[in-house]
């Protein structure tokens, strides 16, 4: 409807003013220097103002895999030569929690020197425009892909994983290095049907393999013995000032059908909901 007038210019006005509306904000630029770490959505950041992490200390039985990731984050934070991070193998044994761990520990040494930058699988194919915007800092980061799996007859995230590694176009900048973990060092999914090839069958496989080998640091994460899961359970009753009995923990270990620092934590966390305590 028009006004009385024939003037149609308050109602174009107010349709305006609806539709702006309807557009949200624009997104405020993310400050790269102000927090521990950030999330990447494929799209855009968002600062995460508290980089939750255990204790180094209350890392057992991965002591091993647990000093090379601490000095190669360590390396990365002083802006000395650094590597690119594979942790592979058993579930629930830590690998993304040392990870953040290290990263924290880093901070404590130098602070701002480095941040942690988490992306999730469905946004890899925005990690070329996240690059670009790391590039330009005068900072370190470590970017995180946490249980990173590609399946069969997926070429194309290998393909850009093998870029972001190896000096690609798309390669990260000299002040990024990736940390991955996943089940499998291989990362793409294997199977039986590997091994058919007439003429070769390994070379698949080798393929497969050879993204893992573009890593600087492949570290294995294993299962965890009977000793090295009470081990977990009692650094954490300690930290935490909680009593615990051996052979319930192993009971807890076996209705969950399996020992991993995971399965420990999951029985802390039980002790102290049974006593009314907060974690």
């Amino acid at each position: 409807m028009t006004a009385p007038d024939g003037d149609i210019t308050p109602l174009l006005s107010r349709i305006a003013n609806a539709l702006e509306r309807l557009v949200p904000p624009p997104a405020t630029p993310v400050d790269w220097q102000a927090d521990p770490a950030y999330v990447w959505t494929g799209s855009g950041a968002r600062g995460v103002s508290r980089l939750e992490a255990p204790a180094l200390a209350l890392l057992k039985g991965i002591d091993s895999q647990k000093e090379r990731v601490v000095a190669n984050v360590a390396r990365l934070a002083a802006g000395h030569a650094a590597h690119d991070m594979l942790l592979w193998g058993s579930r629930g044994m830590g690998k993304s929690a040392l990870l953040r761990a290290a990263v924290q520990d880093a901070q404590g040494i130098h602070p701002g020197s480095v941040a942690l930058v988490q992306i999730g699988q469905d946004a890899l194919s925005g990690v070329t425009a996240l690059f670009a915007e790391l590039g330009g800092q005068d900072r370190r980061f470590l970017v995180f892909v946490d249980d990173l799996g590609f399946e069969d007859g997926d070429s194309a995230g290998p393909r850009l994983l093998r870029s972001w590694l190896e000096g690609g176009v798309e390669a990260r900048p000299a002040n990024v290095r990736l940390a991955v973990t996943a089940n499998r060092r291989a990362i793409v999914s294997r199977s039986m049907s590997e091994q058919d090839d007439p003429i070769n069958m390994r070379d698949v496989v080798d393929d497969k393999l050879a993204l893992a080998d573009r890593f600087g640091l492949s570290i294995g994460f294993h299962n965890c013995s009977q000793d090295d899961y009470l081990a977990i359970i009692a650094g954490y009753a300690t930290a935490y000032d909680l009593a615990w009995d051996q052979a319930d923990a192993l009971e807890w270990a076996q209705r969950r059908g399996a020992r991993s620092g995971r399965v420990a934590w999951q029985y802390i966390a039980e002790l102290a909901g049974r006593v009314g305590k907060a974690l």
